[in-house]
């Protein structure tokens, strides 16, 4: 997928409501693999919960795999070494996220923040501001 889709997914993300999405991100979405639409829908899904529910984050990006492989299902996705970037900053995050069979329509999302990534480890983890 390229970063240029990425980035417009990201985004239109910020605008979309939780359990609805646009018709424009659904297109978008629609067009990649399960696995990559999977990923992106719960990657959406965690900065609108982040947003919603912590009012110190303004969250804009989510990487599912930075700091281990998430565990990755049909209809679900395991990130325990995810992170988000909120005001120019990276925090660790774990999330669990199951979606319907479209992976479009999220069914079960928890997530847990950790501490904030040091900038000394920001180029080893391909991190960026």
């Amino acid at each position: 997928m390229s970063i240029r889709l990425l980035s417009v997914l990201m985004v239109l993300a910020l605008a979309a409501p939780a359990q609805a999405l646009e018709a424009g991100i659904v297109r978008q979405l629609e067009a990649l693999t399960p696995e990559e639409r999977l990923e992106q829908r719960c990657d959406i899904e965690a900065m609108d919960r982040i947003r919603k529910d912590q009012q110190d984050f303004r969250p804009d990006k989510v990487i599912a795999y930075t700091f281990s492989d998430p565990e990755v299902g049909s209809t679900s996705i395991r990130a325990p070494g995810a992170v988000f970037r909120s005001k120019g900053e990276w925090y660790r995050l774990k999330y669990k996220c199951e979606t319907g069979p479209r992976q479009l329509k999220i069914k079960s999302f928890q997530y847990k923040i950790g501490s904030i990534v040091p900038h000394e480890d920001w180029q080893q983890y391909y991190l960026y501001n």
